[in-house]
């Protein structure tokens, strides 16, 4: 994983731990999980936007 071992994996955590505290850990995670569903949200639909406007053209089409 990017050349992280385990025991630089807990250095982080630790230091993690000590500068936002105990009690925010649960927030920070909750927020970095709502941004990565936002993320993948997004990128799957820029797809199905790129075919909206093609079947809104077929619906209005007066022919």
């Amino acid at each position: 994983m990017f050349g992280i071992g385990m025991p630089e994996l807990i250095i982080i955590l630790v230091i993690i731990l000590i500068i936002f505290g105990a009690g925010k850990l649960p927030e920070i995670g909750a927020g970095m999980g709502k941004a990565i569903r936002n993320f993948k949200s997004a990128t799957s639909e820029s797809g199905k936007k790129e075919d909206e406007p093609e079947k809104l053209e077929d619906k209005n089409d007066p022919s």
